[in-house]
């Protein structure tokens, strides 16, 4: 099977290309495919970006505190370390309360592993990443402009 990627547009400036994971987290690899397939990240911001950190995304109203309408996920927690560009779940304290939101991570976080689902990769245009307006929120976040799942 041909590797599948997540490209994320933004508003920013630049793509960022995805490597998705199955293998690590197949039923939030299915959840990320099938609510970019619906459009359900167009248009949706970086709520939480912290140099050094992370650069969080996926809530519906930019606050933080949402997801979409579908149940939340159960984890799938693995052993891929959280270090510069991986894509990882984000969740309340219930470890089965990953639903849309996600975030890519900019240098080794490795405190976070184990605890929340890494699901993929950035394999091109981190830099655009570590171009997202900082913030808890960003004063004007960045945007996903368009989200779409492709093979190769």
């Amino acid at each position: 099977m041909a590797d599948e990627y997540l490209t994320l547009s933004l508003s920013t400036g630049g793509d960022v290309k995805i490597k998705l994971r199955p293998d690590l987290a197949p039923g939030h690899v299915a959840r990320i495919k099938e609510l970019a397939g619906e459009g359900f990240y167009d248009g949706v911001k970086f709520h939480r970006v912290i140099p050094g950190f992370m650069a969080q995304g996926g809530c519906p109203d930019g606050t933080g505190m949402g997801g979409s309408k579908k149940p939340d996920l159960e984890a799938e927690f693995n052993n891929e370390p959280h270090v510069r560009g991986v894509c990882s779940m984000a969740r309340t304290n219930a470890p089965h309360s990953a639903n849309s939101q996600f975030f890519i991570v900019f240098d080794d976080a490795s405190f976070l592993d184990r605890q929340y689902t890494v699901w993929g990769q950035v394999v091109e245009g981190m830099d655009n990443v570590d171009n997202l307006p900082k913030g808890e929120p960003p004063r004007e976040p960045g945007v996903i402009t368009k989200a779409v799942v492709s093979e190769g």
